[in-house]
């Protein structure tokens, strides 16, 4: 289970998009993310187009879970004109709050078309499991 961490963000966003706020080091912007359940694991996804893999960070400390990236200005060469740029450079960063029936040491990652795939695995302590019950010497189990 995953747990928000923030519950002002949303109104961070439309601020920063609205007054065009980039991000920095000391103040990052935040990144679109998803997150769900497949089977045993949890499924993040972050949105991260035009970074290059090398300009991300991933870090678990305690149970919390921190992604960093920067997207940096393209050095297209010195004849280069920029008529129109859109696309918000700087930092931008998304810190999620891990339960503790998951399990952190397990976490993968992978970064394919602009979005960054974390996995992250149930602790095999908060699996189903079965727990046998003893009874005048007949031994069953049952689910717990």
């Amino acid at each position: 289970m995953l747990m928000r961490t923030d519950p002002f963000r949303e109104l961070d966003r439309l601020t920063q998009q609205f007054l065009g706020d980039s991000g920095t080091w000391s103040r990052p912007a935040q990144m679109p993310l998803d997150a769900c359940r497949v089977g045993d694991e949890y499924v993040i996804s972050f949105d991260l187009p035009g970074v290059r893999p090398d300009a991300i960070d991933i870090d678990v400390e305690r149970n919390m879970l921190t992604v960093r990236a920067e997207r940096r200005p393209r050095h297209e060469g010195d004849d280069v004109k920029w008529e129109l740029s859109e696309r918000p450079l700087g930092v931008f960063s998304r810190q999620v709050m891990l339960s503790d029936t998951l399990d952190p040491e397990g976490i993968s990652a992978a970064y394919d078309a602009g979005v960054l795939t974390l996995r992250i695995p149930i602790a095999e302590k908060a699996k189903p499991r079965r727990i046998a019950i003893s009874h005048n010497g007949d031994r069953k189990e049952i689910n717990a």
